[in-house]
């Protein structure tokens, strides 16, 4: 299970990483704001924190599913516990 994870939470994590520099080359995070209406306020690793955290959330949740798609019919319908 350990194993499984790692090859799901580890890539992630990576493209987490490059995705937020490619996002902060280009936005600046103190001149966030909510929807139209005032600034976010938050100070820029606060902004920085979240938003890497949301990614690796997201990028988790898609290899995660990944990995449940990849198992065969035979995996997803037996009684015996596998993991993903």
């Amino acid at each position: 299970m350990a194993r499984i994870a790692m090859s799901v939470l580890w890539p992630a994590f990576l493209m987490a990483g490059v995705l937020e520099g490619l996002i902060f080359v280009v936005v600046d995070p103190s001149e966030l704001h909510w929807f139209d209406g005032p600034a976010l306020g938050w100070s820029d690793q606060a902004v920085y924190t979240v938003t890497f955290l949301m990614l690796w959330g997201v990028l988790s949740l898609s290899g995660a599913l990944t990995a449940l798609l990849l198992r065969s019919a035979d995996e997803v319908n037996s009684r015996r516990h596998v993991p993903f």
